[in-house]
């Protein structure tokens, strides 16, 4: 399966948030840790994918999208970055996800690379995320690259309300010369 990634701007995603319930209401009934309980209904993936759009639009955001050649959509990973002024030289990556039928063929790892390229491309040089210690994704961070600085007990409720501990990291991202995030 070849996915195609790329970068909608809000109207866009606005247009596909149909399409994106339906990987978030996978990937939660697939057991990952994304920040919902099981079950997921579709009504509410859709208010939650609703809720980036104005992110997006407002620049505080940046979603990938990954569909494949039936145009649907089977990844996504996100940007998501502080409003602060002393705090735009980092981005939190959030909502790593791809679907159950697509995984295991190195779509995350893409998905993730495109994130940091992204990142370093906007002048960003420190990202940082968090995942439920003892998933999946901790060997796709662990093997890209990231630094685990630790582990927080009890942190968050797994998709069947379980707490779970959280295992936060972060990598510094290499910018190239002349570029920056503008301000705003």
């Amino acid at each position: 399966m070849t996915a195609r990634v790329t970068r909608p701007d809000a109207d866009r995603l606005a247009d596909h948030v149909e399409d994106l319930a339906r990987l978030l209401t996978d990937t939660v009934s697939g057991g990952a840790s994304v920040g919902f309980l099981a079950p997921l209904g579709h009504a509410d993936a859709v208010h939650w994918w609703r809720g980036r759009v104005a992110g997006v639009a407002a620049g505080r955001l940046a979603v990938w999208t990954a569909h494949d050649e039936d145009g649907r959509a089977v990844g996504t990973v996100s940007l998501d970055f502080p409003d602060k002024p002393n705090s735009r030289h980092r981005a939190e990556l959030v909502k790593l996800m791809v679907h159950r039928d697509a995984r295991g063929r190195g779509l995350g790892r893409r998905l993730l690379t495109t994130a940091e390229r992204a990142a370093a491309a906007s002048g960003v040089t420190l990202l940082h995320l968090d995942t439920e210690t003892g998933s999946p994704a901790e060997r796709l961070y662990d093997s890209a690259g990231w630094t685990r600085v630790g582990t927080i007990p009890g942190y968050a409720a797994d998709p069947g309300g379980v707490l779970r501990p959280t295992t936060l990291y972060y990598k510094h991202i290499a910018v190239a010369a002349g570029t920056g995030r503008p301000p705003g």
